[in-house]
């Protein structure tokens, strides 16, 4: 026998040796994480602290980095270059649509409506660099999804679907179960949310189907079907994976953002004073 083989069979056995002692002391290797918790009625378990980890609220397509509007910040508010959510990688405007996106664009810290703390409605609300909470249960089976930014909130009304009574910043959200994803149709908005910080934006007209799907024990795939027929030539889509924060005590701080808004108008920059 060589020299080269007596090598390798003692590697092996050695090999061996190490994995039935690591069996014997600790028991066998643990399988796989189960893909995500249900609740009781059966339903996927979505509770908890989510956030998107991209740079849509910068710019939903695809895009470069670039300087910030505020020269004097430097890098500490420039843009981020992004990869883009939009599927297709373009989204579908008709072409004065688009000439109103271009002249938001150029002028956007002046009208963004998450510069002035408005509400930032949905689809928005769900990648903006601020985390949401799902608030789940089973009796009822309403669901709330509150946000950090601005301290939005809506229910997703699951068991007693109906029209809205009035259009409004986060629309009015019905929901249904697709075997495990979460369908969300929302409806009655006003006109005056954007879906990022590049002016692209719709009409009271838009409609947004939203899926939440698990796919793994802290990962959402959320997808947002977009149809407004004022602004756009057809419905698009748009989607991305959320994250779950894990960490220890994760919880919503409260963000008073109109505080900083008012300062924005009235203080320091203006050299202004308040009302």
């Amino acid at each position: 026998m060589s020299q080269w083989f007596k090598g390798l069979l003692t590697g092996a056995l050695a090999a061996a040796a190490l994995t039935f002692g690591a069996t014997w002391m600790w028991g066998a290797p643990r399988a796989a994480s189960a893909p995500f918790t249900r609740m009781p009625d059966g339903k996927p378990n979505l509770n908890g602290i989510w956030a998107a980890s991209n740079s849509a609220n910068w710019n939903i397509e695809t895009h470069g980095a670039s300087q910030g509007p505020v020269t004097a910040l430097g890098a500490a508010f420039s843009v981020p270059g992004g990869v883009g959510v939009v599927e297709g990688g373009e989204i579908p405007y008709k072409a004065e649509a688009r000439a109103k996106r271009d002249a938001n664009a150029k002028s956007w810290m002046a009208n963004d409506p998450e510069v002035k703390c408005y509400l930032p409605g949905v689809p928005r609300a769900t990648y903006m660099p601020y985390p949401f909470q799902i608030v789940q249960s089973t009796d009822p089976n309403d669901i709330l999804v509150t946000y950090e930014f601005a301290s939005a909130s809506r229910i997703v009304h699951m068991s007693n679907q109906q029209e809205a009574p009035v259009d409004s910043w986060m629309g009015w959200s019905n929901g249904r179960w697709d075997g495990d994803t979460l369908v969300v149709d929302v409806t009655s908005f006003i006109d005056q949310t954007w879906f990022d910080r590049a002016g692209n934006y719709h009409s009271g007209a838009l409609h947004v189907v939203e899926r939440y799907t698990p796919t793994g024990p802290d990962v959402l795939h959320y997808e947002a079907t977009i149809e407004d027929p004022n602004v756009f030539t057809r419905a698009w889509k748009m989607s991305m994976p959320l994250y779950r924060r894990t960490e220890k005590n994760a919880r919503l701080m409260e963000y008073k953002c109109v505080e900083f808004a008012e300062e924005l108008m009235y203080g320091h920059l203006n050299k202004g004073a308040r009302p």
